[in-house]
């Protein structure tokens, strides 16, 4: 929708169209402003559970102030299925999988990658999704 210059006697009339205008500016920057992009966040869990979970859960922190909205499925399952059990921990690699391919972005933390990240970075490589690197600093690097 355009906003006219002049009013509907056909008479200039900068005032409404000033704020018209400025209405239609602040409307355009909200709608832009309001696309926060889905990243998986890919980062170690077995092991140090405990360092690994933090960890995780900065680097979601992290995503989250940088606009974007993060997806760590591996915080959320441990929840209710055995990581030890190795079916449980299949399916669960298997369901990771498939919410990572709802993500703009693929997002892997750290110097280690274990297991469960390799199957995932190799199946975002083949998925053909952007994935970038972050070191335990949170700095983006070419990889690890």
């Amino acid at each position: 929708m355009s906003v006219n210059k002049y009013n509907a006697e056909g008479y200039y009339d900068p005032t409404p169209y000033e704020a018209l205008s400025n209405v239609s500016r602040e409307e355009k920057a909200a709608s832009k402003a309001a696309f926060k992009p889905l990243v998986y966040i890919c980062s170690p869990f077995s092991g140090d559970t405990e360092k690994n979970i933090k960890r995780a859960q900065d680097f979601c922190r992290f995503a989250l102030e940088k606009g974007n909205i993060p997806l760590a499925p591996h915080l959320m399952f441990p929840q209710f299925m055995d990581d030890n059990n190795e079916k449980e921990r299949d399916l669960a690699i298997f369901m990771d999988i498939i919410l990572m391919g709802k993500c703009q972005e693929v997002w892997v933390l750290g110097d280690v990658i274990s297991r469960g990240m390799r199957i995932e970075i190799e199946k975002a490589k083949k998925r053909r999704q952007l994935i970038r690197y972050f070191n335990r600093d949170f700095e983006e690097v070419d990889s690890l």
